[in-house]
């Protein structure tokens, strides 16, 4: 039922948690891990690149080759693949086009006008979708 899992990663803390999550699942179901990391573009790309990214690309890369390692040291076989564009787009959209069977996500938590202004990549995943969505916080809640 769940052979082709899809976590969607940035290489953030919350993607990082996101990556354990979706290794244990794929491990218990012996499934297939596709990990995608898409290089940003967007209304708010531009601040994100300025603040936090020097090289989008290369970001991307790095976050895919990061739970690569990871998940190919459990065990698991895996796919990668770097896309440009609307994370939650591309997600949605990648998930359909492969038939994906299940996404895994990291959140961060975000609230009030901070959610309003930048949104939340995995919410809008969940409304999305057309598989089911695990979000996995980016730390335990206190």
């Amino acid at each position: 039922m769940y052979q082709d899992l899809l976590l969607a990663t940035d290489g953030s803390e919350g993607a990082t948690r996101a990556t354990e999550h979706a290794i244990e699942l794929a491990y218990r179901l012996e499934s297939t891990l596709h990990i995608l990391s898409v290089s940003e573009e967007g209304p708010h790309s531009s601040e994100k690149r300025d603040k936090m990214r020097s090289d989008p690309e290369s970001e991307a890369e790095s976050a895919v080759a990061d739970a690569e390692h990871a998940a190919t040291d459990a065990g698991i076989e895996t796919t990668t693949t770097v896309r440009q564009g609307v994370p939650q787009e591309e997600i949605v959209d990648f998930a359909d086009q492969q038939g994906m069977d299940m996404i895994i996500v990291g959140t961060v938590g975000r609230s009030g006008l901070d959610k309003l202004v930048v949104g939340s990549v995995a919410e809008e995943v969940v409304q999305n979708a057309t598989v089911p969505v695990i979000t996995v916080r980016e730390t335990d809640a206190e």
